[in-house]
């Protein structure tokens, strides 16, 4: 076999539903000396990663740690975790990653009730409200924002309510944690997870998580320690075994505490990143950072509008860090996506099942989440669309774009 090259990619400007471009100090966090799990130095790491994300997630919650793996990994060791065979599970789907949802907690054995709206659009509180009270869930499921669609359901409701009819309330904030606002103590949030490679600026490979007492509950009942680990006389909790050892939360939380329990090889140059992106994240400020993401996305929707296109979805409940928006009649969609790759080395996405090919899906997000990113996107796809031969006004997505940031 011939000898493969060096990687070296074309330099791309991911604007896309992420993943996105990491900020340049995460890649250098990255390049640091590994570690042994062990050692004083990462354990410490470790200690400081879980009080940089209390920050990130806005919680006193002790456990909250990170899951190496992609933001599905965290999602699967929540449901994993929580649901126990012939639990009923209530998953709210306004798109693709709520289908996800279901389909893991079918794995796990719950019996999930699934209810669904319209793609571009997202529930009303008291549409949530009568389907807890109709079917009782142990465990309601849900996405805070669904990339897939564009849409951010409101949550400061939704805790409150779960607690009023005895449901643990898990939030899949894999899109919008660091660029919206996600109080999990204040909107009495269960277990939360989230992925680095959208708004916390990040590459994907690891998945911060948090959970409250009431989820601790439910999970400790359940501890297993494997064999090989366990000491004499030391007994397992009196629930079910967790049917995945590699994403039990049970034993990964031991694994994070001051036992520091074997699990598994810690991902050390995941941590690195993960601990650096809640770093920059909040030497920036919560507040600031989400007014960052609002004001591209503002921007991106102006110089949008100002070129003609229209914008897909309740803009009501458009999330502040992807945006939505119909490609034009007569224009093919993927042609014009691979142009801007091919010609501009922008890339920027399609959607799945009903919105395929109907819409195109622009991210601003995380280190992307800047002015000069928004203006090389829109003036790309101003050139992309008049080489398909559609009519616009040259010039005007990026004005718009300005007007707009220079408006705030």
């Amino acid at each position: 076999m011939p000898m493969a090259e060096q990687i070296n990619p074309a330099p791309r400007l991911l604007m896309g539903p992420g993943p996105i471009n990491a900020d340049p100090r995460v890649l250098r966090a990255m390049s640091a000396q590994l570690l042994g799990q062990f050692d004083p130095q990462f354990r410490q790491y470790m200690a400081e990663s879980t009080e940089l994300y209390r920050g990130v997630f806005q919680t006193k919650n002790r456990w909250t740690l990170l899951i190496d793996g992609t933001a599905r990994s965290g999602i699967e060791a929540a449901l994993a975790s929580l649901i126990e065979p012939g639990d009923r599970v209530l998953v709210p789907v306004f798109g693709r990653f709520g289908h996800l949802k279901v389909e893991i907690a079918r794995r796990c054995g719950a019996e999930v009730v699934a209810i669904e709206t319209e793609w571009g659009s997202v529930f009303a509180a008291e549409v949530l409200e009568r389907e807890l009270k109709k079917h009782r869930p142990k465990l309601v499921a849900i996405s805070h924002g669904d990339t897939s669609t564009t849409m951010a359901q409101p949550l400061a409701e939704l805790g409150k309510l779960c607690r009023a009819h005895d449901a643990l309330l898990y939030v899949d904030a894999t899109a919008t944690l660091g660029g919206m606002d996600l109080p999990v103590d204040a909107w009495q949030l269960d277990v939360v997870s989230a992925g680095l490679q959208k708004c916390l600026a990040g590459p994907s490979g690891s998945a911060p998580l948090t959970l409250n007492e009431r989820a601790e509950k439910r999970i400790v009942r359940r501890r297993h320690i494997e064999q090989g680990l366990k000491k004499a006389g030391e007994q397992d909790g009196d629930g079910p075994v967790i049917r995945s050892n590699y994403f039990d939360l049970a034993m990964i939380m031991d694994y994070w505490s001051e036992k520091a329990l074997n699990h598994h090889t810690e991902a050390t140059t995941m941590l690195y990143a993960a601990r650096e992106c809640a770093r920059i994240l909040l030497q920036e400020g919560l507040p600031q950072a989400c007014a960052r993401h609002a004001a591209a996305s503002k921007a991106l929707c102006a110089g949008l509008q100002a070129m003609g296109l229209a914008l897909f979805g309740d803009q009501k409940h458009k999330m502040a860090n992807v945006t939505g928006v119909h490609i034009p009649a007569g224009v093919d969609g993927e042609k014009a996506r691979r142009a801007l790759l091919e010609d501009f080395n922008i890339e920027i996405g399609t959607s799945f099942g009903p919105l395929h090919g109907k819409i195109w899906r622009i991210g601003t997000m995380g280190y992307n989440a800047r002015k000069d990113a928004v203006l090389m996107t829109l003036a790309a796809l101003e050139a992309v669309l008049s080489q398909q031969q559609h009519r616009l006004p040259r010039g005007a997505a990026v004005d718009a774009a300005l007007a707009a940031y220079r408006a705030l």
